[in-house]
């Protein structure tokens, strides 16, 4: 009997395969540490936008696939780099004067300007952990703050200094002319001002600890690389952190991949191991550029939670994450609908088809039962015909068509009658445009009517599809598709749609009639 481990480790879905590669790091000997550690970074330089939470959703899966491979326990660190300089004022946060006079210091030392938190980098770390509370995630958070000024990096800080000539070589080989002049890979917290600084190390004490540079006032200053006097560049802070927490897979952004080498090297020459790694493609927002944490372009969490459950969210990260994808909102209703097609077939699949099925990934192996009898798409277009200002409006068309139902026993489906009239109030409706139909297509309107009028099928959506279609065929639409593109852009003022047997169904027939003989009357226009 094939147990759920050997469906496991033969699946081909991207989490079990990175899995089995963490997995093979272990062949030989458990970690020291005890644990396996998988580990996301996030610069919060500013508010946390959606490509932030899908690095710790498919981190997620992929520690959720290793735990049904492998018995040795695991941890998922999210580890904020705060300390990092304000280097940029974000375009979307007030008091942006204020935040001005603030810049070049470590974020958890600039002032919020939401005047909530401590500093604007507590503000935002704050923002990314009530996200991810918000999906039920399972992770410790670091700040990169409280890991430098509690001593949590000395050791690796000291050997840093132990092996600078090392990591600069590394470095320097990936730098232009012009900044090898100045480039050091420890950045000097002034003392005077409190800005992170880029300035020439001058002496680097490896037995004493220390480091000496020239401040901003032209003084020269010696200080420990130890207890929070110094931060690391961010590249060899990568590596550094996880040579120094021995970090066993992490994921990141396709606009890091050229710099892996320099990661692994550094890890490397700390004494580390580099991790596993994986690199996926980046978010795009409407125009086809990146998601930018300082822009505040594309989706935002609390965005995509205003019109689709946290479980579409997660649907669309799953997909292909080495394929760059769109994200804005007119992704949202396909992933809506996909998720639920992929969660009504799980319970009919075999054990080996259900580990790659992408709701398996998303529940952590088990899945809730879809009470959606009505799709996203489909609530959309009755919200369209029906006028609904609220979900009350189209439930009397649902439970019409689904007697069984109700907001009690289909909450899955009252939300997303929820979702889809605000949708439809926010992005169907100002789009809309309606046409009167061709002479071809009005005699196929005035025949769908008649054959309406006359049928005594009930509410099955497939007899009332094929009735559509023996129309459409009837009247010479080559290719048929023609003929629901009219049905559409008629009737919906959109130039796609429903199955329309389905939406008559839902809708009503006598109610179908009504809205055709509208647009035959010019009613719709």
């Amino acid at each position: 009997m094939t147990t759920l481990r050997d469906g496991a480790m033969n699946s081909k879905a991207w989490p079990f395969e990175e899995a089995r590669r963490v997995l093979k790091r272990y062949e030989k000997a458990p970690p020291k540490k005890g644990y396996v550690l998988f580990e996301t970074g996030y610069g919060p330089s500013g508010l946390p936008h959606i490509g932030t939470f899908g690095e710790v959703a498919r981190t997620t899966m992929v520690r959720r696939a290793f735990e049904i491979i492998s018995d040795i326990p695991t941890k998922l660190l999210c580890f904020s780099d705060d300390m990092d300089g304000m280097r940029k004022v974000p375009e979307n946060v007030p008091n942006q004067d204020m935040l001005r006079q603030h810049m070049q210091k470590p974020l958890t030392a600039v002032p919020d300007p939401f005047e909530q938190y401590e500093s604007f980098g507590h503000h935002n770390n704050a923002m990314l952990r009530r996200f991810l509370d918000t999906f039920g995630f399972e992770y410790e958070f670091a700040s990169a703050t409280e890991y430098y000024k509690a001593g949590k990096l000395d050791a690796i800080l000291l050997k840093a200094a132990e092996k600078y000539d090392d990591i600069m070589k590394i470095m320097l080989a990936s730098l232009r002319e012009e900044r090898q002049q100045t480039y050091s890979c420890f950045l000097p917290i002034s003392p005077k001002t409190g800005k992170v600084l880029y300035v020439p190390v001058s002496h680097v004490d490896a037995k004493a600890g220390t480091i000496t540079y020239t401040d901003e006032d032209g003084e020269e200053v010696t200080v420990a690389v130890t207890g929070g006097n110094v931060k690391l560049q961010w590249k060899p802070d990568f590596g550094a952190r996880w040579a120094a927490l021995d970090v066993d897979f992490e994921m990141y952004g396709k606009d890091h991949s050229t710099n892996t080498p320099i990661y692994d090297g550094i890890c490397n020459v700390l004494g580390g191991r580099a991790p596993e790694h994986f690199t996926y493609e980046l978010f795009l927002d409407q125009n086809g550029e990146k998601i930018s944490k300082s822009k505040g372009n594309g989706l935002s969490i609390d965005e995509w939670l205003t019109y689709a459950a946290t479980e579409s969210l997660s649907y669309f990260m799953y997909l292909k994450p080495k394929t760059a994808k769109r994200m804005y909102f007119d992704v949202i209703p396909k992933a809506v609908d996909e998720y639920h097609q992929q969660l009504k077939a799980y319970p009919t699949q075999s054990m080996a088809e259900q580990v790659n099925n992408p709701v398996w990934h998303i529940h952590g192996g088990n899945p809730p039962e879809s009470k959606m009898v009505v799709s996203f798409a489909m609530l959309l277009n009755l919200a369209s015909v029906a006028g609904a200002s609220d979900k009350t409006g189209l439930w009397g068309f649902i439970k019409r068509y689904a007697p069984e139902a109700s907001p009690e026993t289909h909450p899955d489906l009252d939300q997303a009658a929820e979702f889809a009239v605000r949708y439809f109030r926010d992005f169907v409706a100002p789009g809309r445009v309606f046409r009167l139909p061709t002479e071809t297509e009005r005699a196929a309107l005035e025949d769908l009517v008649v054959r309406l009028k006359g049928w005594q099928g009930g509410l099955d959506a497939e007899e009332l599809q094929s009735l559509v279609f023996a129309v459409g065929r009837d009247h010479g639409f080559e290719p048929l598709r023609d003929w629901f593109t009219a049905l559409y852009e008629v009737l919906l003022g959109a130039s796609q749609g429903p199955r329309f047997g389905g939406f008559i169904a839902l809708y009503g027939v006598d109610e179908t009639v009504a809205l055709i003989e509208k647009a035959l009357a010019g009613g719709l226009v």
